[in-house]
């Protein structure tokens, strides 16, 4: 019976850590204009709410990592929830220094929230590794997707305006801190004995292939994602469809991604060499980018499902190599870390290329090749992640 209650912990652990790895993000954007007017603040120092953050997990993931690498991991987690909630209030404290210190915090709890989940996932749930990938992926895009969907009425619900939309937040990163607290009293000294076991393990991950491999791989998924959310109603309004109906095609794209990411890392952790999820990814990838190019908007609906299908297998897969070729704790600390800098990194690159080619050819042609590219690439470094080859030994 104990060891059953343990469990639902453990799961409740994923879920609300989880739904804080984007939303206090994903809020932002919806109320920029609000923010602008209040604030008195121009686009250049508005964008940056949303970029400090990203640019924090992309040079801060290996340093977190490092940093965490020789600590219990649920004690990880809650400095992660703490430096979280204390982000979320500065941020909405009202002035323009204390939004910028705010988003700097939330960024790096979110960030070793992002390196520490996989690794608690791998030592909580060694057997479930597949199903519980499958539930923080879906977790983690539902509420972030609820977020930027609801912020604009949760700040009128409050009437706090955008105070009352970022600042909702700390709700759940108390939640989940409680949560932490909780399962971290209750599993004491299990925890502390399997961290010390993994503290014994030293390599160098910058030198293993398969890292290299796994790391690729993640930046290159992120950046067509991010490419599609910066510029994809752009690109559908140009080919003739209403500021509405892109939304919803975008909407239809993230809701289709949902499925993919549940399903995917069961299948894939069942395989002892998931190349065929990589095959299925690529195929999916090329025919609904394939459909937008030759149709332009008449197939939007449909290509919006193919590539959401397709953006989660391949975030959930990316997720699952980091407790699917590590052997120890240190090492899916370690590739969680450098994976998420090194990823992060390569998609920053995405949106001002996609956005650059367009400057070039007006049809968005060039756009659409440069993401079709970026999927053979992709491909390439997805089928060598499949490989069952660990990241400690390669």
């Amino acid at each position: 019976m104990e060891k059953n209650k343990n469990i639902w912990i453990g799961i409740a652990v994923v879920i609300l850590v989880s739904t804080n790895l984007r939303a206090p993000i994903t809020a932002v954007s919806p109320i920029l204009d609000e923010m602008k007017s209040v604030l008195k603040i121009d686009n250049f120092q508005a964008s940056l709410l949303t970029s400090i953050p990203l640019f924090v997990f992309a040079f801060c993931s290996i340093l977190v990592s490092k940093a965490t690498a020789k600590i219990n991991i649920r004690h990880g987690l809650i400095y992660s929830l703490i430096i979280l909630t204390i982000g979320i209030y500065v941020r909405i404290y009202g002035n323009i220094s204390m939004l910028y210190i705010g988003s700097l915090l939330i960024g790096l709890g979110i960030c070793i929230g992002n390196v520490l989940t996989p690794a608690y996932i791998k030592n909580t749930f060694p057997t479930k590794i597949g199903i519980m990938t499958g539930i923080f992926s879906v977790s983690m895009s539902l509420i972030a997707a609820l977020a930027s969907g609801l912020s604009i009425s949760i700040g009128n619900w409050t009437n706090l305006g955008w105070k009352g939309s970022l600042g909702v937040w700390i709700v759940a990163a108390i939640a989940a801190l409680i949560i932490v607290c909780i399962d971290s009293l209750k599993n004491k000294s299990v925890t502390q004995q399997k961290t010390v076991q993994s503290e014994d393990v030293k390599f160098n991950i910058f030198k293993s292939k398969q890292a290299w491999n796994i790391s690729i791989f993640m930046g290159l998924q992120s950046l067509i994602y991010y490419c599609l959310v910066a510029l994809l109603p752009t690109l559908l309004i140009d080919f003739g469809m209403t500021k509405t109906n892109a939304g919803w095609v975008f909407s239809v794209l993230q809701l289709a991604m949902l499925p993919a990411m549940l399903v995917s890392p069961v299948l894939a952790s069942r395989m002892k060499n998931p190349k065929i999820m990589i095959y299925i990814t690529s195929a999916l990838y090329f025919i609904g980018i394939i459909t937008l190019l030759i149709f332009k908007a008449k197939f939007s609906y449909l290509s919006a499902i193919l590539i959401g299908i397709a953006g989660g297998f391949a975030f959930s897969l990316s997720i699952l190599f980091f407790s699917l070729r590590t052997k120890t704790m240190v090492g899916t600390i370690k590739i969680s870390g450098m994976a998420q800098s090194v990823g992060y990194l390569i998609a920053a690159f995405g949106p001002p290329i996609f956005g650059k080619l367009y400057d070039i050819d007006s049809t968005w042609s060039y756009s659409l090749y440069f993401l079709m590219f970026c999927m053979m690439i992709l491909t390439f470094f997805g089928i060598k992640a499949s490989q069952p080859k660990f990241v400690e030994e390669d």
